[in-house]
């Protein structure tokens, strides 16, 4: 007997009728003996709705009221799908993420799981029930709801699996898979049967909105065996592995993409007296995720720092930027928006000098300018105009022969 996490994202509850088919595959997994806990997102487009509800009230809603209201999406799903069980002879039980004791940072919007105390759970599991558990929310220290931010269900999934010492966590969702691209904009893009979880921490972080990053750090940190396939069919999907066997002969194993990217630059008085310490412990205080960085300084130009953040943190980046003036020291500051961010990626890269001018060189012939450069071992990032954004990513796909998988 196993015990397996499965989650379920909203689009494979989007339904009554989807949540019964999903019943009945949790059922066929008891059915073998193994102990299950499910973990599922809001119905459909639940989420996006109570968002245009609150911003229909207020351009800023608060923070902690805005995880007050998106924590019911998930409350609604846990109780169907638990009936659904129930009336078909399933033992079950719902929880909440307060419920099952998921206690996070003190963040809103954005929290981080810091532990789960699995008792309940366990007692759950111990009675023969199935449990199942709302994603994407927890509660603090000081008992206020909390949430993962967007795609946070896949991070409650494999949390919770590492904290019950799960033998599997299986993420369903409405693809079957992890491809090369998103096939939905890439003739060509093919699915993976196996991926490393360094690849895939990179894709999430770049864009590929599969699967969460936080949850596949979680599954590399804790050895968590995690596959990602379709709830709507029966095929294999794909799994992450610390060393794939498959397709090792990729150099290259995805492209991602990301739109609405800004570019910020920082002007300096010269002597320089600036600090680049200063600027993203403060960025960080305030919970502004920065990307790309490049410092420039030279003799006769002014010294500048350059930096890419999302647009959708652009306004509260600004007003910290604003609010902190004299104390991070410097004399200007610029935008440029319009931008978006494109990546290869592939643990093939280590070994196989040229890649990067490879690339550099495909996107010069496509007439596709490079507003800014990033690199590690096993991925390149740039950052380039959100209307060249696909036209590059078809292009990549293309030059690095990624149609040519087996499917």
């Amino acid at each position: 007997m196993s015990r397996i996490v499965m989650k379920f994202g909203g689009t494979s509850v989007g339904s009554t009728e989807r949540i019964r088919n999903v019943a009945k595959r949790i059922m066929g997994e008891t059915a073998k003996g193994h102990e299950i806990v499910v973990v599922v997102s809001a119905m459909g487009k639940t989420t996006d709705e109570l968002v245009r509800l609150a911003e229909d009230l207020s351009a800023e809603p608060s923070k902690r009221e805005m995880d007050m209201l998106l924590s019911t999406g998930e409350q609604v799903t846990i109780a169907l799908l638990t009936m659904a069980l129930i009336h078909m002879g399933q033992e079950a039980v719902s929880f909440t993420g307060w419920q099952a004791r998921i206690e996070t940072e003190s963040v809103h919007r954005n929290a981080r799981i810091e532990f789960i105390d699995t008792s309940r759970m366990e007692q759950a599991l111990k009675e023969g029930k199935v449990v199942v558990v709302a994603g994407f929310q927890g509660v603090d220290a000081a008992g206020e709801i909390t949430t993962l931010g967007r795609g946070g269900s896949d991070t409650t999934a494999v949390a919770i699996g590492a904290s019950l010492h799960a033998d599997q966590c299986d993420i369903y969702t409405d693809v079957d898979g992890v491809y090369t691209s998103d096939p939905r904009f890439v003739e060509g893009a093919r699915k993976l049967q196996e991926l490393s979880y360094d690849e895939m921490l990179e894709l999430a972080n770049l864009g590929a909105g599969v699967l969460h990053p936080r949850a596949v750090e979680f599954a590399k940190n804790f050895g968590m065996p995690l596959s990602v396939r379709s709830s709507l069919t029966e095929e294999p999907g794909t799994v992450l592995l610390e060393e794939p066997t498959m397709e090792k002969n990729l150099v290259v194993r995805g492209v991602a993409f990301e739109p609405e990217i800004v570019r910020l630059t920082i002007g300096y008085k010269v002597p320089f007296n600036g600090s680049l310490a200063k600027i993203f412990t403060t960025l960080a205080k305030h919970h502004v995720n920065v990307d790309i960085i490049v410092q420039s300084i030279m003799d006769g130009t002014q010294p500048s720092v350059s930096f890419s953040i999302k647009k959708v943190d652009f306004a509260e980046t600004i007003q910290v930027l604003e609010s902190n003036k004299d104390e991070l020291g410097y004399q200007s500051s610029n935008f440029e928006v319009g931008l978006s961010k494109v990546s290869i990626v592939g643990s093939g890269m280590v070994s196989n000098p040229g890649v990067a001018a490879q690339m550099f060189d495909r996107l010069r012939k496509e007439g596709i300018p490079v507003k800014m450069v990033s690199t590690s071992e096993i991925k390149v990032s740039v950052v380039i105009p959100e209307s060249d954004m696909m036209k590059a990513t078809n292009a990549l796909h293309d030059e690095f022969n990624l149609a040519s998988i087996r499917v």
